[in-house]
């Protein structure tokens, strides 16, 4: 259920992976018979993996502010997760990047609070 992670980059409170995403994955099944797409709840899901493995152990789901969805996410594409924990506000920042192109697009971004 979980992308390839081809790296993983850490630095105080910051965290940077690139996943490739396979066209086998689970969350394509059936999410758009005729043009698949990863769903929303899966690139939480997967913030939430990387987010709590890496920047805040032990920390669970709380609440999700400020999401934006803006470019979709198609099997095969290559992304860019970029996470930052800020521990003061209890934060997780994230930003996906779609790299697949000369230029890397904002698929999603927005922050989750954990407690």
């Amino acid at each position: 259920m979980l992308p390839v992670e081809l790296s993983c980059q850490l630095q105080a409170g910051k965290a940077e992976l690139l996943l490739k995403v396979e066209p086998d994955l689970f969350w394509f099944r059936g999410h758009f018979p005729t043009q698949p797409l990863l769903p929303g709840v899966a690139q939480l899901d997967w913030v939430m993996h990387y987010g709590v493995a890496l920047l805040a152990p032990g920390r669970q789901f709380s609440a999700v502010e400020n999401i934006k969805f803006q470019q979709p996410i198609l099997p095969g594409h290559a992304l860019k997760l970029t996470l930052s924990w800020q521990s003061e506000k209890s934060c997780l920042q994230f930003d996906y990047q779609i790299v697949d192109g000369e230029q890397p697009q904002r698929a999603s971004s927005g922050k989750i609070t954990l407690c």
